[in-house]
Parts: structure tokens; C-alpha cells; sequence
């Protein structure tokens, strides 16, 4: 635990899709003195994240879909490109994303890699994102894929050259981080496999 923290008190502001929690506490500052502070935290569980990539034909599969909070923002029409991901729901990271590769993309992938793991937005929500990078090839399609029914999920399944994705971030047209985090690690790390 943290030395720095003290006199925590936790309430919940919402508890509707996931937990929005208040958070009261008291910091010891840079000046050695407590100082009282309150935020707010979404907790929504931890994730997973995979950029599946095809080494021979040099193409990544991504995923397209409606986000509601970016069309809030009135920034974008709500669809956003994406690489597969989903939340751990009581599994382990790599059972995690080996389902939610399955039911995203129509991939049956048995062995994935893990490169790293980041907390996305750390000022405000709880869930560290585990991602992973997976080869893949045309006769792993089982179906395909599009989400679980039971999730209301409505996900196309895009299949681009590396070079065609790496020119989406340029447009603009791929601005979804955990996405641009795994196109640049692939640039950096598989540079021979997918030029």
C-alpha cells in the first residue's frame, strides 16, 4: 500500500453498467503535509487486447463498431476502428483474449503473446489493459465472428494490409489507443514480418 494515503472513504455514485466510485482521502503532499482530496473512479474490471497479424500475407485483422461515449464527444460518428479486445470477466488475461478473438473475429487462436500492460486513462478509471500480438492464417476462421449475441455487440471484421493500417492512424481514421499502441509495437518489433 501507499504511505502517502490515508483516511480513504469510498462511495458509490453509480452502480448501473459498471462502478462509479467517489474516493475521499487525505495525501501527503510534496511539502510533508496531508492535504484532502476527492476523485472519481470507473471501475469497470480489467482487459484484454490482441493485434492478430498475418506474417505471410502482411495483413492484421481489426474490428469496427458503434462507441457511444466517442459519439458524445462530437468528434466522430461513433464508429470506431479497433484491435479485438474485451474484458477478463474472472478469467485470466490469455483465456480472456483467446475467447473474445473467437467471438469477435471468427478466429479460433490457440497461442497468443503477451508484449505488455498499460493503464489507458489512470486519472479516472481502474482497468489495466493486457495486450497481446497472435499470428494468424485463413484456415483459423471458424465463423464469422461479429460478437456475442448476448452483448449487443455488432462488430465488423476488417482485414487490412499492415501498411494500409498504419495509414489509418495518419488519417485519423484508426484513433482508438490500445489500436495504435499494438500497430506501432508491430512496426517496431515485427518489422521484417510486415513490410
Amino acid at each position: 500500500m501507499n504511505d502517502k494515503v490515508r483516511n480513504m472513504k469510498v462511495s458509490i455514485l453509480s452502480d448501473n453498467w459498471y462502478t462509479l466510485n467517489k474516493v475521499d482521502f487525505e495525501y501527503l503532499n510534496n511539502q510533508n503535509t496531508w492535504e484532502h482530496q476527492s476523485r472519481e473512479a470507473y471501475d469497470r474490471g480489467n482487459g484484454a487486447v490482441v493485434l492478430l497479424y498475418n506474417p505471410d500475407q502482411k495483413t492484421v485483422i481489426l474490428t469496427r463498431q458503434f462507441r457511444m461515449p466517442t459519439y458524445l464527444n462530437k468528434n466522430s460518428d461513433g464508429m470506431m476502428i479497433e484491435a479485438c479486445a474485451g474484458l477478463l470477466d474472472e478469467n485470466d488475461p490469455k483465456t480472456a483474449i483467446i475467447k473474445e478473438i473467437e467471438e469477435e473475429t471468427g478466429y479460433r487462436i490457440k497461442t497468443v503473446e503477451k508484449v505488455f500492460e498499460s493503464y489507458m486513462s489512470p486519472g479516472s478509471v481502474t482497468e489495466i489493459l493486457h495486450f497481446f500480438i497472435a499470428a494468424y492464417s485463413e484456415s483459423q476462421k471458424v465463423s464469422e465472428g461479429g460478437g456475442a449475441a448476448d452483448e449487443t455487440e455488432n462488430i465488423e471484421v476488417l482485414e487490412y494490409s499492415f501498411q494500409e493500417a498504419l495509414a489509418l492512424i495518419k488519417t485519423g481514421e484508426i484513433k482508438d489507443a490500445k489500436t495504435i499502441m499494438l500497430l506501432q509495437y508491430a512496426q517496431i518489433n515485427l518489422a521484417d514480418l510486415m513490410k
